[in-house]
């Protein structure tokens, strides 16, 4: 047995070096979650120890809390939890503004228990109902019709929340006979979909509606009344009623294909108006977010915008803070 303990140590090190290559992608790419657990083992500590050290350095924070933080489950946001998060960064041996960078950036799900947005789960669970609902509704998973130009107006009102959306669609066929295409509306956490109500503006009519209420999505179809050839242009516009959920803190539309101009205006109600905007992006719903951008809030008009001149597949959106 005399090899044994070479063994050992090789086969620690090799472990060594997974965990810090593990570390180092994380704190490259994040999320914030994903480097705290990366970090935390790379160093070898169990919570109890990054805990204590965390009490050297006058900063009190919990072994749940922390636990909470490395799962995703929360994220620290008080300016004590985030005094924390700068200790963390010198008792883990981590870059300066390594974690706080992936904590602006990072997609969150949660702060402090708070609701920032969506989680990754909540998108998951959104996307398999989804594909029930389009199933039943026969729709096929191509539909004929690539995006030359999408145009949306949301409303946020005076309770902070999204009160509607009105979108205008410009498309072309790229086969014979599509005439229809399926609107979806997923509204904000706690939501009502079954209050939601979808009006058909232009060039289009109202057909059936599935709504499903945990995830709190709408679909509904609009029927063109005239059979598209290959080549043709269409252009129709409708929007949704919803104001039944609480403060709204974003809106983000999902894209499977590149396409055309996309442009997102959101106007908010003049008694309740936000203190910052930014864009924002995903490659998909289980990627972090990126391409972070600050967005000028015109007062005057109460509105934020951005153009993307050639969508590409994944997500963008504009999110916001309130006081």
């Amino acid at each position: 047995m005399p090899h044994a303990p070479h063994h050992a140590d090789a086969a620690a090190d090799v472990a060594a070096d997974v965990a810090a290559a593990d570390l180092d992608a994380a704190l490259r790419g994040g999320p914030f979650h994903v480097a705290l657990r990366a970090a935390i083992a790379a160093r070898g500590l169990p919570l109890q120890r990054v805990q204590h050290h965390l009490s050297r350095h006058g900063v009190k924070v919990g072994v749940t809390s922390l636990s909470y933080w490395q799962q995703g489950a929360r994220r620290p946001q008080r300016p004590e939890s985030l005094r924390a998060v700068r200790a963390l960064e010198e008792i883990l041996r981590l870059p300066d503004e390594s974690l706080i960078r992936l904590l602006t950036e990072a997609d969150a799900d949660t702060a402090d228990g708070q609701p920032t947005g969506r989680s990754y789960r909540s998108y998951v669970q959104a996307s398999d109902i989804l594909d029930k609902l389009l199933v039943e509704l026969e729709c096929p998973p191509d539909d004929g019709l690539h995006a030359l130009g999408h145009h949306e107006r949301v409303r946020i009102g005076a309770n902070r929340e999204l009160l509607g959306r009105e979108s205008q669609h410009i498309v072309r066929a790229h086969r014979d006979g599509v005439d229809r295409f399926v609107a979806v509306h997923h509204g904000d956490p706690g939501c009502s979909p079954e209050r939601m109500t979808l009006h058909a503006l232009e060039n289009c009519r109202q057909g059936r509606v599935r709504r499903h209420h945990e995830t709190g999505i709408l679909v509904a179809e609009l029927l063109f009344d005239t059979r598209l050839r290959a080549g043709d242009t269409f252009l129709f516009r409708y929007a949704v009623e919803d104001g039944t959920a609480g403060a709204s803190r974003e809106y983000v539309r999902g894209f499977g294909t590149p396409g055309g101009q996309y442009s997102l205006q959101i106007r908010f109600d003049e008694n309740a108006l936000p203190t910052r905007c930014h864009r924002f992006t995903r490659h998909s719903a289980a990627a972090p977010r990126s391409g972070r951008q600050e967005l000028p809030l015109s007062r005057r008009h109460r509105s934020v915008h951005l153009v993307e001149p050639r969508v590409r597949s994944g997500v963008v959106g504009i999110g916001w803070d309130w006081e």
